[in-house]
C-alpha cells in the first residue's frame, strides 16, 4: 500500500468522529486533521482540529465566510483549537482523550452556540421546562 493511501484512509477514518474527555463527555468532533511530512517522506497524523474555525474552510465559501467570521470575532481565535495527538488515549469508534475538557484548547464556542441558541428551543433539553 502507498503512504498516500494510509494517509487518506486515516484521515477519512477520523473525520467527524466525537472527541471525548477522559472522563467520557463530550469535547467536540474532528473537524479536521493535522498531517506533516516526516524527514523519510512518510505522512505523520500530529494533531486533531475541532469547531467552526476548523469545519468552516471545508465549506462552501457562502457558508463558510459568515460562519468562521463569526467564531473569529466570538471567540478572539484566528486558529482552530488543536489537539495533539499524544492526547488521543483511545481511537475507538470515538476519540477519548487523556485528559479533561477542561484541559483542552476547545474554545467553548459550540458550548455558547449549544446554551444559549439549541437550549431555548423548546424540546431541545432535558429540561421539562422547556
Amino acid at each position: 500500500m502507498r503512504t498516500t493511501d494510509v494517509h487518506l484512509d486515516t484521515l477519512l477514518s477520523l473525520m467527524d468522529r466525537q472527541i471525548l474527555d477522559r472522563r467520557g463527555r463530550m469535547v467536540g468532533k474532528v473537524d479536521d486533521v493535522v498531517v506533516e511530512k516526516r524527514p523519510d517522506g512518510r505522512w505523520m497524523v500530529t494533531g486533531l482540529q475541532t469547531g467552526p474555525g476548523a469545519l468552516g474552510p471545508r465549506l462552501p465559501g457562502w457558508i463558510a465566510r459568515p460562519m468562521v467570521g463569526a467564531w473569529r470575532r466570538l471567540s478572539h481565535r484566528d486558529d482552530p483549537a488543536t489537539i495533539p495527538m499524544g492526547l488521543v488515549a483511545d481511537l475507538g469508534s470515538a476519540v477519548t482523550l487523556s485528559i479533561t475538557r477542561a484541559e483542552t484548547d476547545v474554545d467553548g464556542f459550540e458550548d455558547w452556540v449549544r446554551e444559549h441558541v439549541v437550549r431555548p428551543i423548546p424540546g431541545a433539553s432535558d429540561d421539562p421546562e422547556h
